[in-house]
């Protein structure tokens, strides 16, 4: 099954800053709309923010507006998300999904595409 290419995880100091990638030929083909989600341990999975072909953002967890921010690259078919201020509790799995037809669904529609995850720790 075709899976979306993630990148960027890893360790970050509690303050610190990190930028996740998605990447997949399919954003071009399709005008993905293109969603991150987290996953914390122990935790149910909650979409963060989706962003559209034509770079309309949609906030799924207002409060991350703050901190988060998400973008793309439309020539080079990826996704980023670029998160400041880090918190311990901001450790999670990753993931980006992607729907066809450049709208953002609600967070529990429709995602066709997902990316095999990546792990964000934030710890000292």
């Amino acid at each position: 099954q075709l899976q979306l290419v993630q990148s960027g995880g890893g360790l970050v100091q509690p303050g610190g800053s990190i930028k996740l990638a998605c990447e997949a030929d399919i954003f071009t083909r399709d005008h993905s709309a293109v969603a991150w989600f987290r996953q914390a341990p122990g935790k149910e999975r909650k979409g963060i923010q989706c962003i559209e072909w034509r770079h309309n953002a949609r906030y799924y967890t207002e409060h991350h507006r703050e901190r988060f921010t998400i973008s793309r690259d439309n020539p080079k078919n990826t996704v980023y998300l670029l998160m400041k201020r880090l918190r311990p509790d901001d450790t999670a799995l990753y993931y980006c999904a992607a729907v066809p037809g450049g709208v953002c669904p609600e967070e529990s529609g429709q995602w066709d595409y997902w990316g095999q995850g990546t792990q964000v720790t934030v710890s000292s």
